[in-house]
């Protein structure tokens, strides 16, 4: 049996019940309640996230249902696993999750040379090749574990692993695939074996039909993020308040982890800056970040977080983002109404990203610290005119319904299969 995380999450209306004096209704299995396999990767945080989003989504949307008095009916049965977790995955090949910025960055400016290349299809359907030789079997035995109604994939290196293992088990089960970035991607997420491919953007959805995607298979929606983000609606200052931050005074939330390597030098230069702001930094886990960021000598107002599981929360309470290039935190903070300073972009799909938010007027590249603080200065002059301009592009752009719109096509392909 291969042991794999597994993500489920009991519906709203269930837990409050079970809380209060009312009876839990009973629960009623059902022949064939729809299994929902949604496979991801850590590479980043991003993928996860996004897979993570859409199994909640599921559930709130078909997870369980009334069914004769005083019962439930599940419905669907999302979860999301790793298949690199697996055993019998190369243990390199697992490694590119976490050593994946190292290794790229050791490369410097060959790296996207090599990323670039890999896009073209003679290469590219040499890569898929590889990847299906040594993932088709742990493919396969997913399928047999699992059985699913559908798949969901939030990662670009399944696909041809899945046909080959549709081939061998001469079966096969709806495919969705789930683009996670903005901009410019990799032609590896682009598949026949895919039934319905959902991006983010209009360029993406170019790239997918260049690429050969039938452009009725492709649903343009946005990247899926917790139904959490479009819940909030309450005022900034009240959930500054809530926060225990000033509740007056421009909110820079800065999000880094071990994939943002120099946040901290950033983040000191607007400590130096002078400016009439308030500081949020969430190191990501990254315990060397979070040490150094205690080290500085703090002149401005600032809060300090390691991890936070309140991400929608604070985006909500904040005034702009400092960030990595990453789908998905752009997606939330875009979701949001957030500009972004993007302050560290990975010379490969990340380069879209930047594009797609510099184009749109929704943000700023800042190469250095000094350049970060000279671009923040600029956008608080003239009682923050340019900060507001950025934030109405963001929030035009921005697509907080993404992970509802994708649970519906999801489970629309559920039912019919």
């Amino acid at each position: 049996m291969i042991e794999l995380e597994e993500v489920l999450f009991t519906p709203g209306w269930l837990m409050a019940a079970s809380r209060s004096r009312m009876s839990v209704p009973t629960l009623l299995s059902k022949p064939r309640v729809k299994r929902i396999l949604i496979i991801t990767a850590d590479a980043g945080f991003g993928h996860r996230r996004a897979a993570v989003a859409l199994c909640q989504a599921l559930l709130e949307l078909c997870g369980a249902e009334p069914a004769m008095k005083g019962s439930i009916r599940l419905l669907c049965q999302p979860q999301v696993i790793n298949p690199l977790d697996a055993p019998g995955v190369p243990r390199l090949l697992r490694g590119t999750q976490s050593e994946h910025d190292q290794f790229a960055r050791s490369l410097s400016g060959i790296y996207g040379r090599i990323w670039h290349a890999s896009r073209a299809r003679l290469l590219s359907e040499v890569i898929g090749a590889g990847l299906a030789r040594i993932l088709g079997e742990v493919f396969c035995n997913l399928l047999d574990q699992y059985q699913p109604d559908v798949i969901v994939s939030t990662y670009p290196l399944y696909h041809t692993a899945l046909a080959a293992a549709f081939a061998l088990r001469r079966c096969h089960i709806p495919v969705v695939t789930v683009v996670t970035d903005l901009g410019l991607v990799h032609r590896l997420w682009f598949h026949p074996v895919a039934d319905a491919c959902l991006v983010a953007t209009e360029t993406v959805r170019q790239q997918a039909i260049a690429f050969g995607m039938p452009s009725e298979r492709i649903h343009l929606c946005g990247i899926p993020i917790l139904p959490a983000f479009m819940k909030e609606q309450r005022a900034a200052h009240i959930l500054r308040a809530e926060l225990g931050w000033q509740t007056e005074l421009t909110t820079i939330l800065a999000v880094g982890s071990r994939r943002v390597p120099h946040l901290a030098e950033f983040i000191s230069a607007l400590n130096h800056s002078g400016l009439p702001i308030q500081l949020v930094v969430v190191a990501g886990g990254d315990e060397e970040l979070f040490r150094a960021l205690h080290e500085i000598e703090w002149k401005l107002p600032v809060r300090l977080y390691n991890w936070v599981e309140q991400m929608p929360v604070m985006l909500h309470a904040a005034d702009c983002v400092v960030s990595k290039a990453g789908g998905l935190i752009l997606a939330e903070s875009l979701a949001c109404g957030l500009p972004v300073l993007l302050v560290d972009v990975m010379p490969d799909q990340e380069t879209g990203n930047v594009e797609y938010v510099l184009q749109n007027g929704a943000g700023d590249l800042a190469s250095s610290p000094e350049e970060l603080v000279v671009t923040l200065r600029r956008w608080l002059e003239n009682g923050s005119e340019l900060l507001h301009q950025r934030a109405e592009r963001a929030r035009s752009l921005g697509r907080p319904l993404a992970a509802s719109q994708a649970a519906e096509l999801i489970w629309r392909i559920a039912q019919s299969s």
